[in-house]
C-alpha cells in the first residue's frame, strides 16, 4: 500500500496517508480518453443550424419558361445550385451528449489520480481552512505548495472562504469532491486535495473497484 504526504497550508509536512492499491494501482488510457471524450461531448453546445430550401428568403416564382431559352431548367431562385440558397443535408442543432457507463467513469476516475500519483502532482493538504477570503493571501498558499501552474482543488464540503478566494485566479478551479471528474484531473497540472476530501472519494472508488482474481478465488 502506497503513502502520500499530508501538508498544511504553510507547505509544512504534518502527517501521511495511506492510498489504497484498488484506487491509486492502474492507470488505464484508453478509458481515460473515452472518459475525457464524452465529458467535452456533453459540454458541446450543439446550436449550429443552417437553413434548408424551404426555409431561405425569396421567390417562388419560376425564373423562366421551361423550354426555348438555351438555359438549363430552373424552378426556384432558392434552390441549393443558387448563390443564397438552402443548404442540402446541413447540420442542424443537436445534443452531443451520450449515455457513458457509470462503471467505465469510476474506472477511469481512479486511473486519473493513478496518474496524478505516479507523475508526482497529486498533493493532499490537511484542509482548505482559510481565515478570510483573499486572493493574494491563497496565491501565496498555492506558492508554499510549490503550485506553479495551473490547479484543480477538490474540497469534501462547501467552503465560502476557499471560493472566494480560488475563484479569481487564473488557471484555478474549485470542484467538490463528489463532482470531480477525470477531465479536471487530466486538464490541470496540480491536483490539489484535502484529506477528508480525498478520504472520502478513495472510500467511494475502492468499495466500487473490481475484485481481483486472487480474491474472488
Amino acid at each position: 500500500m502506497a503513502t502520500i504526504d499530508v501538508y498544511n497550508l504553510s507547505g509544512a509536512k504534518v502527517g501521511s496517508m495511506d492510498l489504497a492499491d484498488e484506487v491509486f494501482g492502474a492507470v488505464n488510457e484508453d478509458l481515460l480518453w473515452e472518459a475525457v471524450k464524452h465529458y467535452r461531448a456533453s459540454g458541446r453546445a450543439g446550436t449550429h443550424a443552417t437553413k434548408a430550401r424551404w426555409q431561405v428568403s425569396g421567390s417562388g416564382k419560376k425564373l423562366w419558361r421551361q423550354k426555348g431559352t438555351g438555359r438549363a431548367r430552373i424552378g426556384s431562385i432558392r434552390s441549393p445550385l443558387w448563390r443564397h440558397g438552402g443548404t442540402v443535408h446541413g447540420p442542424q442543432p443537436r445534443s452531443y451528449d451520450y449515455t457513458f457507463p457509470r462503471k467505465k467513469l469510476l474506472g477511469a476516475l481512479r486511473s486519473a489520480l493513478a496518474a496524478k500519483l505516479a507523475d508526482g502532482k497529486l498533493i493532499v493538504v490537511e484542509d482548505f481552512e482559510l481565515k478570510e477570503a483573499k486572493t493574494k493571501a491563497f496565491r501565496e498558499t498555492l506558492d508554499n505548495l510549490k503550485v506553479e501552474k495551473t490547479a484543480v482543488l477538490v474540497e469534501g464540503a462547501e467552503n465560502v472562504n476557499l471560493e472566494r478566494s480560488a475563484r479569481n485566479l487564473e488557471g484555478v478551479e474549485l470542484v467538490r469532491g463528489s463532482e470531480v471528474h477525470p477531465y479536471h484531473l487530466l486538464r490541470y497540472d496540480r491536483a490539489i486535495f484535502s484529506k477528508p476530501a480525498l478520504e472520502k472519494l478513495q472510500d467511494s472508488l475502492k468499495a466500487t473497484a473490481p475484485k481481483r482474481k486472487a480474491e474472488v478465488a
